[in-house]
């Protein structure tokens, strides 16, 4: 069974390559890979928060954040 894995972003050009760099070349028989774009999906940044993400780009795997570079804090999202 796939483990899950959360990659989320705030659609910036930084968040974008991330996207393609990281959380696309996990390998999807071994992680099953949700994109969550927090510019869209607004809702979801108290998960995110809770989850430990600071900033975006960011990718939590089995409750380990792995902030990638620095496009926004999530505060600026809000």
């Amino acid at each position: 069974m796939a483990e899950k894995a959360v990659f989320y972003h705030a659609g910036c050009s930084v968040c974008v390559d991330a996207e393609q760099r990281f959380a696309g070349a996990l390998d999807k028989s071994l992680y099953d890979v949700e994109v969550v774009h927090l510019g869209e999906s607004k809702g979801r940044i108290d998960e995110a928060e809770q989850a430990g993400v600071k900033s975006v780009p960011a990718l939590v795997i089995a409750g380990a954040v792995y902030h990638i570079n620095h496009g926004a804090d999530l505060s600026a999202l809000r």
